[in-house]
């Protein structure tokens, strides 16, 4: 997709008499960073507050393109196993101390750990060495071309600050464990850690020791970032001039926001798919009135939701047509993804209630959609959505809307058994959706898989991605196996998600595709 282009840099004047750019930027999303322990949680709203604070080896820039950031360079040496990786120097994080090989091998091993939530995008590393100060090499178990693209969001920590507040391991999210790193940050990032009262406010100001000086724009000199849970507040603290910037623009607000005079809206498609998770695997449901029994397991009970859900009127009434219907969890930007794979199940009323006769069915069932109300754009009145249109077909769903907070750890626990959730793709290939989401949960992998099924066929050809170098075969398995998860329908997709970002007319921020926000590079 084409991402809006910035304007031209807007020039302030000695002669006004007030700046054109405001001390303090201040900004906010619907819901808080869940921690700021860099690798608790594999979660956008987090890498949002933290890529403002902590470094990777490489990022995606406002174009979504691969960019050295604490690497400057990496390249395959002549073991296709063995990736070298030269070093930014001079580089200091916000406690004075320096940047160095150590604390890269450090944070990648602490990544790597069993309560890491990242630590499924590291399973092809063997290990991790530093070769001086300034060079690391990675070794992975067998050749992985993909593992640039795996570092995108692995942030890197000081080794001594670490040792010394005892975050030596990442903090284990979903067992709600508290640590050191938690609520406090020291990165080599822009923007030093000031305040943070979680829910409430999170300050950050200018590094001044930043390597970056010259290099990005840096025109922001603080940040407050506020989660305002309720969605008219926010766009009415933005409409107010309390607000610089909203990133969750509601859609319904859009309109009326960017006709409003010295306001402006960006908009474009998320690297995102929103979609529905189904437990397709346990012998009986939790939240349900079926008892025995499991009627996700039956695949004809998955496929009639598939069709009882319609995906337009979704899109027309509660996205304001800021959505595009999908039929998979791959996005258009994303490597793997085909028109044929993206078809979208016929809206089918009576054809879904024939097949949920077929099942035994055909009185219907109760069930509970456990779903998050500030995460996503319109969450809530999606799930509310479905409920009606599974009500056509004899599916009596409960509604349970509740925070990210406690929405997320309750599917990675397998603790729910129907429920909403988003998946954005960083490495922009189709095996970071298959190793989270298919494969079934082994250690490291299937770490978002809510279904509870085990396929050790797909498994080993999942696994296998990472691995193959040959790229016409690792393409048809991709295919395979996308194929299968398509008619499985464990997950049921209902969108591609589309972004809008308010802020005021001082500031021309493009949408970028992963939703990440850098306030280094605001202009």
């Amino acid at each position: 997709m084409k991402l809006l282009a910035l304007a031209a840099t807007l020039a302030a004047s000695t002669a006004l008499a007030v700046p054109a750019y405001a001390q303090t930027f201040k900004m906010s999303r619907g819901q808080d960073a869940t921690s700021l322990d860099p690798h608790a949680q594999n979660s956008g709203q987090n890498f949002n507050l933290l890529h403002q604070m902590y470094e990777t080896l490489v990022h995606r820039d406002e174009q979504s393109k691969i960019v050295p950031s604490l690497a400057t360079s990496w390249t395959i040496t002549s073991d296709p196993k063995v990736w070298e990786f030269k070093l930014r120097p001079g580089v200091k994080f916000h406690d004075g101390a320096d940047f160095n090989a150590d604390d890269v091998v450090f944070s990648l091993e602490r990544a790597m750990g069993p309560t890491s939530d990242m630590r499924g995008l590291l399973t092809s590393i063997d290990k991790v060495e530093k070769v001086d100060d300034l060079t690391v090499r990675i070794t992975t178990k067998v050749p992985n071309p993909l593992l640039v693209n795996n570092l995108t969001n692995l942030f890197i920590m000081d080794k001594g600050w670490s040792e010394k507040n005892n975050v030596l391991k990442a903090q284990d999210f979903k067992n709600k464990e508290e640590n050191f790193a938690v609520r406090n940050a020291n990165g080599t990032g822009p923007y030093v850690l000031v305040v943070r009262e979680p829910d409430v406010r999170t300050t950050m100001k200018a590094n001044p020791a930043y390597w970056g000086k010259g290099q990005f724009p840096l025109k922001i000199q603080e940040i407050e970032y506020r989660p305002i849970t309720s969605a008219p507040t926010r766009v009415a603290a933005l409409l107010s001039g309390e607000l610089d910037f909203v990133q969750d623009m509601p859609v319904q607000d859009i309109k009326r926001v960017s006709e409003t005079q010295g306001l402006r809206v960006n908009t474009g498609l998320e690297n995102r798919s929103i979609f529905l998770g189904l437990n397709a695997g346990d012998p009986e449901l939790k939240f349900s009135d079926v008892k025995g029994k499991n009627p996700f397991a039956d695949k004809r009970v998955r496929k009639a939701m598939e069709m009882a859900i319609n995906r337009e009127a979704i899109k027309k009434v509660v996205m304001a047509d800021q959505s595009l219907p999908a039929g998979t969890l791959v996005p258009p930007t994303v490597h793997g993804y085909t028109k044929d794979l993206d078809a979208i199940p016929k809206w089918d009323v009576n054809a879904a209630k024939a097949l949920m006769k077929e099942a035994g069915y055909e009185n219907g069932f109760g069930v509970t959609l456990h779903c998050p109300n500030n995460r996503y754009v319109n969450d809530e009145k999606i799930c509310q959505a479905v409920v009606g249109m599974l009500g056509q077909i004899g599916i009596k769903v409960n509604l349970a809307a509740r925070p990210m907070a406690q929405h997320s750890p309750e599917i990675q626990k397998n603790e729910v058994d129907f429920y909403l959730l988003g998946w954005g793709v960083p490495t922009y290939d189709a095996e970071y959706v298959l190793s989270f989401l298919y494969h079934s949960k082994t250690g490291s992998l299937g770490g978002w898989n809510g279904t509870r099924i085990v396929n050790k066929d797909m498994d080993a050809k999942i696994a296998s991605l990472t691995a193959e170098v040959n790229a016409a075969k690792r393409d048809a398995t991709i295919a395979e196996v996308l194929k299968w998860a398509k008619d499985e329908a464990t997950y049921i997709p209902i969108h591609n998600q589309a972004l809008a970002w308010g802020m005021k007319g001082t500031y021309n921020i493009p949408v970028q595709d992963e939703n990440a926000f850098y306030a280094k590079y605001v202009k």
